[in-house]
């Protein structure tokens, strides 16, 4: 099938980098932070095989996409209105969307707001939460000594100092700690020492990132290291972190579309090892996301697999992507 293309558009009043291959139907290709159009790498080949228009935009602030300087560029409909400016330059009635950890929680709001124009929805890693009665910040885990990490993302320029750095080996402990592998070494490690494992925790003295050199999962290669340590290097972490920065503000901002489901034909799969599902109440979102997802065909979960659910198990979530797209109606 050959290599995906790459080219430039406007949408939405900015310009975004676009990976696509293949020709039918389109997909929408979401990603999460810190990652690229490039996480999607094995899906668009996949996609294109199966007869579909595989389209893989770098979110706003990432990779070769504009990175507005304002944190209050990065709301959740700013997104939205992304993605559905992507469906315009293409001049697509219509979409499949496909998210995966922020992109997941995007492509939530997008099939939830404009099921005009995405027709379904297939999620990995993050399940649909419906709006809380209190701002999220306030009721994430802290103690003296340690915050839960999207507490730490919020101060702007902290975590930038911190993964800047050096953003190799930065992109590298990130994509080991959350896999399947670095959660099971994790965990084990802790069993040895007694000690129980705080999900997502910072320490206040050490930062995020581990003082040790990590292993790189058998599932990365050091090509696909290097491609995501260069544009990092170059467009930095501001743009992907500001996303959080908009965690109070998109629960202000959501407060108008209160009650409304996602109606649309939707698939989620996640893995059994994702640090997403052991996150508090996750539990219960997973056994209530039909009562805000109606059409939830299936829930999905690969043993052993952790965050990276596309890139760590490509044959199985492509296998189930492609599935779901024959199901679909017309």
């Amino acid at each position: 099938m050959g290599e995906p293309t790459q080219r430039t558009i406007k949408a939405n009043g900015i310009s975004l980098n676009v990976a696509e291959q293949g020709e039918g139907p389109m997909v929408l290709l979401c990603h999460g932070f810190p990652e690229g159009w490039y996480s999607w790498r094995h899906q668009l080949e996949a996609l294109a095989a199966a007869g579909y228009h595989a389209v893989a935009p770098d979110m706003r602030g990432y990779g070769k996409s504009d990175k507005p300087e304002a944190i209050d560029q990065y709301t959740i409909l700013h997104m939205v209105g992304d993605l559905v400016g992507v469906l315009d330059a293409f001049e697509a009635k219509d979409a499949v969307i496909v998210g995966h950890d922020w992109g997941a929680t995007i492509a939530w709001h997008t099939a939830r707001l404009r099921p005009d124009r995405f027709r379904a929805a297939a999620i990995l890693s993050v399940p649909y939460r419906p709006r809380s009665e209190v701002r999220p910040t306030s009721v994430m885990p802290q103690t003296a000594d340690a915050q839960f990490y999207q507490l730490y993302f919020q101060e702007p320029g902290v975590a930038e100092a911190e993964f800047e750095r050096d953003p190799r080996a930065t992109l590298g402990a990130m994509l080991y700690g959350g896999s399947g592998e670095g959660a099971a070494a994790i965990r084990a490690n802790a069993e040895r020492q007694g000690r129980t494992v705080g999900v997502g925790m910072v320490s206040r003295k050490e930062g995020m990132l581990p003082k040790v050199q990590v292993p790189r999962p058998s599932w990365l290669s050091a090509a696909d290291l290097d491609y995501y340590a260069g544009e990092f290097a170059r467009s930095g972490f501001r743009g992907p972190l500001n996303y959080y920065r908009n965690i109070d503000r998109n629960w202000e901002l959501m407060g108008a579309f209160e009650g409304i489901k996602v109606i649309v034909p939707a698939l989620y799969i996640a893995g059994d090892h994702d640090m997403v599902i052991a996150f508090p109440g996750a539990a219960e979102h997973l056994a209530n996301m039909k009562q805000w997802v109606p059409q939830l065909r299936e829930i999905r979960m690969l043993p052993g697999c952790g965050h990276w659910t596309q890139q760590e198990r490509p044959a199985e979530v492509n296998a189930a992507l492609v599935e779901f797209l024959r199901s679909l109606p017309g």
